[in-house]
């Protein structure tokens, strides 16, 4: 499968990406008759479907309660992933893993995205390769260069290192990603969302300075680190650390968005 993408995303023109995927794929699965298949044509839903013997078990320690994002990517449309029009659930557990953990940043960015999207869609699913995702500041910024990343793993917008699209571009991601891109009126982390088909832009500003601290048991992080602290201690951290978290996805009034 890896040689059909390859080949379309090599080919220059809509018809040549068609004719050359087609030639690849009966290759692999030896409709042409002057090759041997090397790839299974049995359906997706005989090898490929997760099961109790190949899904690894995940035990979360936690739950959070938020809605999922829904967006339609249009490579998975074409290589069907996903139906015409079915969008992926991109879910804040998914954003964890991608980050490796759970805090007030990373809630944070996914609240930014999913009011960001739902502003900028109000009447169907955001799309992949037609959301360019613009900061007020650098890269290298602790706040900015983290939520900018897991922003980019639900939009898919990516800076001249992202994926390329099928052949003739269909589901360019390059450089729909930018840094420093307006100066905010605000010092609070904020992003702009565009539509590339329509042009439509919104302002999402995350006032992280209303989030709760957490009190006193948020210090019990550093014995947590260097393992002097004891079972009591480590519960009442996590209770502390992960109700902040469930604030920040719960709460409407930390996020400000605006057409701009």
């Amino acid at each position: 499968m890896h040689m059909v993408i390859y080949a379309l995303v090599e080919a220059s023109t809509h018809d040549d990406a068609l004719a050359t995927g087609k030639s690849v794929f009966d290759r692999l699965v030896g409709a042409d008759p002057h090759a041997g298949a090397v790839f299974d044509p049995r359906p997706m839903s005989e090898t490929t479907n997760p099961t109790d013997t190949n899904r690894p078990e995940e035990h979360w320690a936690v739950e959070y309660d938020v809605e999922p994002i829904r967006i339609r990517d249009p490579v998975a449309e074409a290589l069907a992933v996903l139906d015409p029009g079915e969008p992926f659930v991109v879910t804040y557990e998914d954003v964890v893993k991608a980050a490796g953990h759970s805090c007030p940043t990373a809630s944070g960015a996914y609240r930014i995205a999913q009011v960001g999207l739902d502003a900028l869609y109000p009447d169907g699913h955001p799309v992949r390769s037609e959301i360019e995702v613009l900061t007020a500041g650098p890269r290298d910024d602790a706040t900015y260069g983290v939520m900018s990343r897991l922003i980019s793993y639900v939009t898919g917008a990516a800076q001249e290192d992202g994926f390329g699209g099928l052949g003739g571009g269909h589901g360019d991601r390059q450089n729909l990603l930018t840094f420093d891109a307006f100066e905010s009126d605000s010092a609070a982390p904020t992003f702009r969302f565009r539509r590339t088909d329509t042009g439509a832009t919104v302002a999402v500003t995350y006032h992280v300075g209303d989030v709760p601290d957490g009190g006193p048991a948020i210090g019990n992080l550093q014995g947590i680190l260097d393992g002097s602290a004891s079972d009591q201690q480590r519960e009442a951290f996590a209770d502390a650390w992960h109700r902040r978290v469930q604030v920040v996805l719960a709460d409407d009034s930390l996020f400000t968005v605006e057409p701009v």
